[in-house]
């Protein structure tokens, strides 16, 4: 396999992406080439503008944490960063005082906005940037995408007891830094997602890949709204490569973030099992060819595989660079 095309969202994507590269450079992942080439396709869904700067949160966690400028203990944003551009802000009483850029984060999206207001796309702001945090490290071995250029956010509709309708709808990035995902998601609400199209250089990754990875992002509002893209799951669903998956669910909860949230928001079954079946094998028109969960779910092996899908019960705790390589491998190793 020479090159491995990666659906990624935000923190437990980029994790996943630093095991996958650790094992490729380390020669861990039998059946995969020591010079494989990835490309990563980045959900955007969960971008926004604030203060009159473009953010796009999942683009820039893979960016920075395979740059190597992720602040580790937050999971996102700069490390060493400072916060007095967020302080003059709210002394100002400049809303929303609940989202904070720091200082060196907002670099970044001034450098992306004002591209944008130039006339470049999305894609081609996002390969400049890549040019100071990817490049030095990997050169062309790793090219990150966003799924389209075009607008598309994911917005939440929660109960308002005081809104004639019962409910409000909030950017996503309101449901989960201010209100923490600590409400129930009524709906889910994809604005734009419908009219989007694929981004250069997104369907030539999956048409061309040897093998398309699921990575242990939310399968709702990160690898569900790549797939929602129209022409992107057909294209998966026709990719020549086979399509593997791991779960976000281990031992019937997510490691991290709100994937139980948003699967209980949309009526899936919380478990490896539920998402698994969820995104569906392809041989019955879902994108899976084979499917990972962890080893304290193997008793849903059976149930997964009566569907179609190749199914290997393994560790899945991506507490290091090496055990996440080995879960890449076991990816490998099931679907080869």
């Amino acid at each position: 396999m020479r090159n491995i095309t990666v659906l990624s969202g935000g923190m437990g994507g980029a994790r996943f992406l630093q095991g996958l590269l650790h094992g490729i450079e380390g020669d861990l992942l039998p059946g995969v080439s020591p010079d494989a080439r990835v490309t990563v396709i980045a959900n955007t869904c969960d971008d926004w503008w604030v203060h009159g700067l473009k953010v796009c949160p999942d683009l820039d966690t893979v960016m920075y944490t395979l740059g190597d400028g992720i602040d580790l203990e937050r999971g996102w944003g700069r490390r060493a960063e400072t916060w007095s551009a967020k302080e003059e802000l709210a002394a100002y009483g400049v809303e929303p005082t609940w989202f904070g850029l720091g200082d060196r984060d907002i670099a970044t999206h001034l450098v992306r906005t004002q591209m944008l207001d130039a006339g470049y796309p999305l894609s081609q702001v996002t390969e400049a940037l890549c040019r100071r945090w990817l490049t030095p490290r990997y050169g062309d071995r790793l090219t990150l995408l966003p799924m389209t250029d075009d607008r598309a956010e994911t917005h939440v509709a929660v109960a308002d007891p005081e809104s004639p309708s019962g409910t409000r709808v909030v950017h996503f990035q309101e449901y989960w830094v201010r209100l923490r995902a600590a409400v129930p998601a009524e709906t889910l609400v994809f604005v734009g997602l419908d009219q989007a199209t694929p981004a250069p250089g997104v369907l030539d990754a999956i048409a061309g890949a040897d093998l398309v990875v699921l990575p242990p992002s939310n399968p709702v509002v990160s690898v569900g709204t790549i797939l929602g893209v129209p022409g992107l799951r057909e294209a998966i669903r026709g990719t020549t490569a086979r399509v593997v998956g791991l779960s976000p669910i281990v031992g019937s909860s997510h490691v991290r973030g709100m994937a139980e949230q948003m699967l209980t928001s949309i009526g899936v079954e919380v478990s490896a099992a539920g998402v698994g079946l969820n995104y569906g094998a392809r041989t019955g028109g879902g994108v899976l060819d084979g499917w990972l969960i962890d080893e304290r779910d193997a008793d849903q092996v059976a149930r997964l595989e009566a569907a179609g899908i190749a199914t290997a019960a393994v560790p899945l705790m991506m507490t290091d660079h090496d055990a996440t390589a080995a879960m890449a491998a076991a990816a490998v190793a099931l679907v080869r």
